[in-house]
């Protein structure tokens, strides 16, 4: 099935780098999992909102910078927040990264500096992460949603 991006969608780009723009448009043609836009270029007091709530960890965010976006998958017209969706997700975002040369860091496994460098699955790219984070005595964040220009 191919899913196609929604104006709303569509609307959240509006600020996003051209590059990475390109490369949500080519995923949602790849990907087998339904997704939209929830956030793209965002205001320093957006930021400061979400780092306030604990939604984000930082305020040096490429969100500000216009150089990320956030995803939503979408089981019909529901949105769903199981994991498993958006390493599935993730794996179209890095397909449409390798086609179009435009290195990318997922939310997911914050240790791979860019996806498309990746020998595997972006469930095993998540599960490395997290063994690594668990092994240094931390907790993994995981952003499954959150997709960002290297």
């Amino acid at each position: 099935m191919t899913f196609k991006l929604s104006q709303r969608s569509l609307d959240h780009l509006v600020g996003v780098n051209d590059k990475l723009v390109v490369v949500v448009k080519r995923a949602i043609e790849l990907t087998d999992i339904d997704f939209g836009v929830t956030e793209g270029l965002r205001t320093v007091a957006r930021q400061e909102e979400l780092v306030a709530r604990g939604a984000s960890k930082t305020m040096n965010s490429k969100h500000i910078e216009g150089r990320a976006v956030d995803l939503v998958a979408y089981i019909g017209s529901r949105v769903s927040w199981e994991l498993n969706l958006y390493d599935n997700i993730a794996d179209a975002m890095k397909k449409a990264a390798i086609e179009l040369a435009i290195p990318l860091r997922w939310g997911g496994s914050w240790t791979t500096n860019n996806i498309c460098e990746w020998n595997g699955t972006m469930e095993q790219a998540m599960t490395h992460y997290i063994d690594l984070r668990r092994l240094a005595g931390k907790r993994p964040f995981i952003d499954g949603p959150h997709f960002e220009l290297v």
